[in-house]
């Protein structure tokens, strides 16, 4: 690697002691958490399914940099906090991240790719190569699942993405009152299943049942009993996804935007919360009812059930759902549709920290294989937390805390022609944690009853 100087840095004294600091220690890497990234790929099968979901024209007897190893440089790169392209021209020449994208030695030389080679394959991606690659996350849930669940609660949710200039499918939101894409994302828990980049001029659910279809298809095609649930905002509340579902035994609950008729009959319950609220000012008061419902533009009447409340400051704060479920009121506001608030927190994980929002390509085919890059980024530090993590005190940490804490490690690097010898800081704050960590990763492949 080149540096720009190793002549010594201009510091201050520390006591008596005088401060030499310079570019000559070596070859060294702050990223030696890649390895964990590296083992739970190795655990998943993910880069390789996702290369193998893309044609790669190019003549393998002039290829330098398999598209493998393109993929996996992009991907490791996106989860360790790397979101830009121009990233990888320094990254290229770190031996440690060179291991991590097992990228084959060609003539003594293990460099990896340059940022227009990976700029080259983000734009020759086609929709053939993302339909495959949609394909591939739905795989990894089902390989997560040795044995069929009961029940799967698919939150769909959609958000707004950032526009970089004059792209395609570039349009003006009035609700988020600016240019920006429209993001549609289906979790189950802390699984990402869809990913998908649609313009702002649409619905909110838009494609919604489409998904919704394809989704039901392969998980019933796995795992046959398996009760579907969907669950969603008031912009997802439409009378063809509902219907759908009734259709094909797929429950949903789904947020309805409030109006004068629904207002008209929780009254009710409403006067009974706003009598508790002057009783006692101090606290929340909350009373649940239901009845039937069709807006004008519904097939027919279906379940709506609404939480009439008054919180601190006379505030009045009805809410209602539609629903084909059949708990209790109050159980499956509280309990089945608040916890969709959770699926928010993974939408800021994917979006703000693992940079799904970077979407500055022109065409917009390759923004939406950007949003899946960090996807799959997700999926991989999704794995790190539900199986490495698991029964530590990180086990509910966010992307950025295990970045920090375990994938941000400096440490000397040794390559011989036979091994990598990667020697940790000392000072490191949790070996024990990342041992453990490694410990877990290093087992069979998902699926599998051999070692990867």
């Amino acid at each position: 690697m080149t540096h720009p100087t190793t002549s010594s840095l201009p510091f201050s004294r520390s006591g008596t002691r005088h401060i030499r600091a310079d570019f000559a220690g070596g070859t060294l890497t702050s990223d030696a958490g890649a390895l964990l990234l590296r083992e739970a790929d190795r655990q998943l099968g993910l880069i390789d399914a996702i290369s193998d979901a893309i044609p790669d024209p190019r003549d393998p007897a002039l290829v330098t940099h398999p598209q493998r190893t393109l993929v996996a440089q992009r991907v490791l790169a996106i989860a360790a906090g790397y979101e830009d392209l121009n990233d990888h021209q320094l990254l290229r020449d770190d031996p440690l991240w060179q291991t991590a994208a097992d990228h084959p030695e060609v003539g003594g030389d293990a460099t990896l790719a340059s940022p227009a080679t990976l700029c080259r394959l983000e734009n020759r991606v086609g929709r053939a190569a993302l339909r495959a690659i949609a394909e591939v996350f739905v795989d990894q849930f089902l390989a997560a699942h040795p044995a069929p669940p009961a029940e799967v609660v698919l939150d769909f949710d959609a958000t707004d993405g950032p526009v970089h200039g004059h792209q395609e499918c570039r349009f003006f939101h009035g609700y988020y009152d600016g240019y920006c894409f429209l993001p549609l994302y289906v979790f189950c828990g802390d699984h990402l299943l869809v990913a998908y980049l649609r313009p702002s001029d649409r619905d909110a659910a838009h494609h919604s049942r489409a998904i919704l279809r394809w989704l039901v298809g392969r998980l019933r095609s796995a795992w046959p009993a398996v009760r579907v649930v969907v669950r969603g905002d008031s912009g997802f509340c439409r009378w063809r996804l509902m219907r759908w579902c009734d259709r094909h035994g797929a429950g949903y609950v789904l947020g309805l935007a409030r109006n004068k008729v629904l207002e008209r009959e929780s009254a009710a319950w409403a006067g009974q919360a706003a009598a508790a609220y002057r009783a006692d000012p101090t606290r929340p008061h909350r009373v649940f009812g239901e009845f039937p419902y069709a807006a004008g533009t519904w097939d027919r009447e279906r379940r709506v059930v609404a939480k009439a409340e008054y919180l601190p400051g006379d505030k009045a704060n009805p809410r209602y759902v539609v629903t084909n479920l059949e708990a209790d009121a109050q159980a499956l506001y509280e309990e089945t549709y608040c916890a969709r608030g959770e699926m928010e927190n993974k939408i800021k994980e994917q979006q703000a920290q693992l940079f799904a929002g970077r979407t500055s390509c022109h065409a917009c085919v390759a923004n939406q294989f950007r949003v899946m890059l960090a996807a799959a980024a997700y999926v991989l530090v999704s794995h790190i937390r539900r199986a490495g993590l698991a029964g530590t005190v990180m086990e509910k940490a966010e992307v950025n805390t295990i970045r920090l804490r375990l994938l941000r490690v400096a440490a000397l690097v040794k390559r011989t022609a036979r091994r990598l010898v990667v020697r940790m800081t000392s000072s490191y704050p949790w070996p024990e944690l990342f041992a453990g960590v490694a410990r877990r990763l290093s087992g069979p492949r998902l699926g599998s009853a051999a070692g990867p």
